[in-house]
């Protein structure tokens, strides 16, 4: 049997229910939860990796937005938009070669 400890979807424990399959839970405090977020999203980076899929893209979303509601993330847009002011995005498509600088 496939274990597995991480945190869920919150509909999840109720779609087990239905299928009766046995789990244990708890509800994880900030700070677990924020650990779980990012490992989460490292899970999710990875899944989109391999699939490339909009569904893999559409849960890193999720877990991005579930981390952008967090205290010490709340400025994150403005960091953001301050980037792409400075930097630009990702519109012209750059490709860059060369040798890194330490």
């Amino acid at each position: 049997m496939e274990r597995y400890d991480k945190l869920v979807r919150d509909n999840i424990p109720s779609l087990l229910d239905e299928k009766k399959v046995p789990y244990e839970k708890h509800t994880a405090d900030q700070e677990e939860f924020k650990a779980r977020l990012i490992e989460k999203l490292g899970e999710e980076i990875a899944e989109f990796q391999e699939a490339g899929s909009p569904e893999e893209l559409a849960d890193v979303i999720e877990v991005v937005k579930a981390l952008l509601e967090l205290p010490e993330y709340g400025d994150v847009e403005a960091i953001r938009l301050k980037k792409r002011a400075e930097r630009g995005g990702f519109e012209k498509r750059i490709i860059m070669k060369g040798e890194k600088t330490s």
